[in-house]
C-alpha cells in the first residue's frame, strides 16, 4: 500500500492522540467521516496501524531503571533467542543488529536487584555467550511516534 499525504495526514494526528473519533478526525482534517473510517480500516488490514496504545510514564509506575542489553549469541541461534527474549516481561524492544553483538534490547526495571536478577538469568541462558548491560543514567526523549 503507498501512502499519500491524506493517509499521512491520519496517521499524524492518530499518533499524537489516538483516542480521536473518526468523526473528530474528519472534522480536524475537513475529509468525510466515510472517507476517514475506510482509510484507518485499510491502514489497519495492511497493519501499517497494528493497534492503538497509551504513552506510559514508566517511572511514575516505578520502573526507575532502564538498561540497553547487547546480546552475543552462538552462531545460528539467534532468531531463536531473541524470540524467546521478546516474550520476557521487562523487555520493552529487541533489536537484531550491525556491530559486534548481535541483538540489543532494552527493558525496563524497579530497581537494581531485579536487574541484576534479569541479566545473569539471561546469561545463564543456553547459546548467549556473553551480555554487556549499559544503564540508562537520563532519559532525554523516549518517543518513537516519527510525527
Amino acid at each position: 500500500m503507498i501512502l499519500d499525504k491524506t493517509d499521512m495526514r491520519i496517521l499524524k494526528n492518530l499518533l499524537v492522540d489516538a483516542r480521536l473519533s473518526s468523526r473528530q478526525l474528519a472534522l480536524k482534517l475537513g475529509l468525510s467521516t466515510v472517507t476517514i473510517l475506510t482509510r484507518v480500516k485499510k491502514m489497519e488490514q495492511e497493519k501499517i496501524i497494528r493497534g492503538y496504545t497509551a504513552m506510559i510514564n514508566h517511572e511514575k509506575l516505578g520502573y526507575d531503571l532502564t538498561a540497553i542489553i547487547e546480546i552475543y549469541t552462538k552462531k545460528g541461534k539467534m532468531v531463536e533467542i531473541e524470540q524467546d527474549i521478546s516474550t520476557l516481561e521487562n523487555v520493552c524492544a529487541v533489536y537484531d543488529v550491525t556491530g559486534e553483538s548481535d541483538s540489543v534490547i532494552v527493558a525496563k526495571f524497579k530497581n537494581r536487584e531485579d536487574l541484576s536478577k534479569f541479566v545473569k538469568e539471561l546469561s545463564s541462558r543456553p547459546n548467549i555467550d556473553k551480555t554487556v548491560t549499559n544503564v540508562v543514567l537520563n532519559t532525554v526523549k523516549e518517543d518513537f511516534r516519527l510525527a
